[in-house]
């Protein structure tokens, strides 16, 4: 493929992620179900189409995505439920690859119990980057956010390495649980250890990251050099990823500065729309190659294989859920459980993405022998089903079910307690001005200034906590005297700006002082509550 077929191919996928975007905000529909379906109609159609190299995927594609995802997640909010989640994230991916793999060798003409666990192990882990989008859109409880975060950062690593064990016995050996077992833990100790040092490498660099530019370049950075590093030493690198993300991300508000921190944050907020739209495109044009390898099957044998691998897929983790429950209950463990609503969410959020696929195509060709590795191209199709039933299939109605269930977080007790912080740190910032008075000679004038505006946030904050306070409903409730205010501040700045352009365009105003100025404003503005349009 010449580079101007392979920009324009670009180009186009730029333009379909926007497009899906844009409709999905629209309409309600998750842009990952909407890019799948559309890059199925584009591999339906004549013309150049773009390979699924697993390698690039798993080098290039998977550490920024979990990386930025780790950032983006609590490592206390995730130790807390540490439980259910390496019960999701590590024994149902162990329990989901075994009992495929058993389904295969009994049911499945021809078919061996280590390439049935190959394929086992790839449709295990949940992509929850359709399932995350669509809660935090309806306003899931931060515990099953988190608990979704958590098993899709940890999943893939348990995976993988099962992956890898279930490969070498298909290929010339024979398949051990307990091997597999002792190979998880060896890689996963090693991958976390490697997280841990990258994450204090990245901690003695903080004196650079106070410069946006460098902060971003060693943020972009890290998670190539944990995956390459932790490769290099034949442990998890997908683990250690996730392990640097969470350190980094926990220390992240005490190093740094505002500037190279909302910097960051930008820049890691477009690495994931675009790189996220392109695999679900991505997935979608690998249906031609997936189809084209199963002539030789008889169509009973692909019924059956496709139904264990989506029954399995589909059905272990609900049950999975529903007996971990039981069994906290009968334990009477103290930390809280799950009520029936939360598990029907859970189970509902088990849709798998590239990863998936990645994982199965990184299947050999051939065995030791030399001989075609054993159902290859009935494992990739199995695969793709999964991914396509669960993406489409529960990505399409993982919000009418949210709302059907009615579970939604507590707008108002988390308002509550943003506020509450809001009013401790204005407390803080007072109590600083006045040891500053009483330790060292301060400006007077630049003293009172600022105490009195710090005295007027806290007004605000206080009457917005009576109402808080005082609110019968679980949403938060809108002073009509404060969107007023916010209107009327997005006006002053409207004017602001076009007053600038207007100095600019005459020429008295340099584009230099013109950016300078503007960003002052954009700033100001990016302070405000957003609303809706």
């Amino acid at each position: 493929m010449n580079p101007e077929t392979l920009l324009l191919l670009g180009l186009g996928a730029v333009a379909i992620v926007v497009a899906a975007r844009w409709f999905g905000t629209r309409t309600g529909l998750p842009a990952a179900a909407l890019l799948t379906v559309l890059g199925i109609l584009y591999a339906l159609l004549p013309g150049p189409n773009v390979a699924l190299d697993p390698h690039v995927v798993l080098t290039f594609v998977l550490p920024p995505l979990l990386y930025s995802a780790a950032l983006d997640s609590s490592l206390l909010a995730i130790r807390a439920n540490l439980r259910i989640v390496i019960g999701l994230s590590v024994l149902l991916v162990f329990a989901t690859a075994l009992l495929v793999g058993a389904g295969f060798a009994l049911f499945v003409a021809g078919a061996t119990f280590a390439a049935g666990v190959a394929v086992g192990a790839a449709v295990a882990p949940p992509d929850p980057v359709a399932a995350l989008a669509v809660g935090r859109k309806v306003g899931l409880p931060p515990r099953l956010i988190t608990i979704i975060q958590g098993e899709g950062l940890l999943n893939d690593a348990t995976a993988l390495t099962l992956l890898n064990v279930a490969v070498a016995a298909a290929v010339g050996g024979h398949f051990s649980e307990a091997k597999a077992g002792a190979l998880f833990l060896l890689v996963a100790a090693g991958g976390a250890a490697v997280g841990v040092a990258v994450a204090f490498a990245v901690r003695l660099l903080r004196p650079l990251a106070r410069d946006p530019l460098p902060a971003n370049a060693i943020s972009l950075a890290t998670p190539f050099i944990a995956y390459l590093a932790g490769e290099r030493l034949h442990v998890s690198g997908v683990l250690a990823v996730v392990v640097a993300g969470l350190i980094v991300g926990h220390d992240t508000p005490r190093s740094g500065t505002g500037a190279s921190r909302l910097q960051t944050t930008a820049v890691w907020r477009l690495v994931d729309f675009l790189l996220e739209g392109f695999v679900f495109l991505l997935i979608g044009q690998q249906l031609p190659a997936v189809i084209r390898g199963l002539k030789r099957y008889d169509t009973s044998t692909i019924v059956i294989a496709v139904g264990i691998s989506i029954g399995v897929a589909l059905l272990l983790r609900p049950v999975w859920l529903a007996l971990t429950q039981a069994a906290h209950l009968l334990l009477r463990r103290e930390d809280e459980g799950l009520n029936a609503r939360e598990i029907a969410v859970l189970s509902w959020a088990g849709t798998r993405g590239v990863i998936s696929l990645a994982a199965v195509f990184t299947l050999p060709l051939t065995t030791a022998s030399g001989a075609p590795f054993p159902d290859r191209d009935l494992l990739l199709f199995c695969t793709f089903t999964v991914v396509l039933v669960t993406l489409v299939g529960q990505g399409l109605t993982f919000a009418p079910l949210v709302r059907a269930l009615g579970l939604r977080a507590n707008e108002v007790d988390e308002a509550l307690l943003r506020n509450e912080a809001r009013i401790a740190s204005v407390h803080a910032a007072l109590d600083r001005l006045e040891e500053l008075e009483q330790d060292e000679p301060a400006d007077t004038a630049a003293v009172e200034s600022l105490r009195t505006r710090m005295q007027e946030r806290l007004r605000r904050y206080e009457h917005r906590l009576d109402m808080l306070q005082s609110a019968e409903s679980d949403e938060v409730p809108v002073s009509e005297r404060y969107e007023a205010a916010l209107r009327i501040r997005r006006l002053a700045i409207e004017a602001q700006r076009e007053e600038l352009l207007r100095w600019r365009d005459a020429g008295t105003l340099p584009d230099e002082g013109l950016r300078r100025l503007e960003r002052e404003l954009d700033h100001e503005e990016r302070v405000l509550p957003e609303r809706p349009e």
